[in-house]
């Protein structure tokens, strides 16, 4: 049996790192993943990073972000503050990487002086 999933997409707001009572860090984040057949769809995917993961993604990544994942599919099944029963599916990650450069604060460029014949190329 095989349960790995890869997917890249934009954090939707900034990750949540909570601890747990026996003091395990984990925090949690949504991803929009576009489709590749159909760019105008969209799938938000909650996921959840524990430990070391879960201290990296809180501390490196931030709404708006590009974010690749690896990890499994888990579906879990709770009970709501309602008494009502709810399915969950999230991805349990085990690595996270960077998915792009970070955005630059200035966009505004200066113009070089001289002319292109000064280039050492």
């Amino acid at each position: 049996m095989l349960n790995h999933i890869i997917l890249q997409g934009r954090l939707t707001s900034d990750p949540e790192r909570r601890v747990t009572p026996q003091g395990t860090p984990v925090t949690s984040f949504s991803l929009a993943v576009n489709r590749d057949y159909n760019k105008e769809e969209t799938d938000f995917v909650n996921c959840v990073a524990w430990r070391n993961s879960a201290d990296f993604v809180e501390k490196y990544f931030r709404k708006g972000d590009m974010m690749i994942v690896s990890g499994r599919l888990q579906i879990r099944n709770y009970t709501d503050k309602n008494g009502n029963k709810r399915t969950a599916a999230e991805v349990v990650c085990e690595n996270e990487y960077f998915g792009g450069a970070k955005k630059a604060q200035n966009t505004e460029f200066e113009p070089l002086e001289g002319s292109d014949s000064d280039l050492p190329f």
